[in-house]
């Protein structure tokens, strides 16, 4: 199964769920949407995906949100869109797409409803055991 992560490696949810992907057996796309961000039509297409809208995976913290007046909710879809490809980090992350399905993996233990062999327990950066729905921890 191909894996992509979209990934930030200075967020630790997205530390989390790229360690939770390699050690379920996965060798993941890893793109740093920072560095190459997602075209417009990328994002429309993983929006699509994931069955959200722009605003719902919009990022307000440690990024230009207030300063740019996106929680005017009169904004429409394509004026969010807009700002999150001038200005990436408006991009909440990590997003990861598999064969099953793309999610916004917030928290980062929603990545292993989309993986083919989830890891039986992992453990956070910060001491949290998680599992796999269903799984004891």
């Amino acid at each position: 199964m191909t894996v992509t992560i979209y990934h930030n490696p200075a967020c630790g949810t997205s530390r989390n769920t790229l360690e939770m992907i390699r050690q379920s057996g996965e060798d993941p796309q890893v793109i740093e949407y920072l560095k190459d961000p997602p075209s417009r039509e990328v994002l429309a297409e993983l929006l699509d995906m994931m069955g959200l809208k722009p605003r719902d995976i919009l990022r307000e913290k440690g990024t230009p949100y207030a300063e740019l007046g996106l929680a005017d909710t009169e904004l429409t879809d394509e004026e969010l869109l807009a700002a999150m490809i001038e200005h990436p980090i408006l991009i909440n992350r990590p997003i990861v797409v598999t064969g099953k399905a793309a999610a916004l993996c917030r928290p980062s233990e929603k990545v292993l409803s989309l993986l083919s062999n989830p890891v039986a327990t992992f453990t956070k950066e910060d001491g949290e055991v998680v599992a796999p729905s269903g799984a004891a921890a």
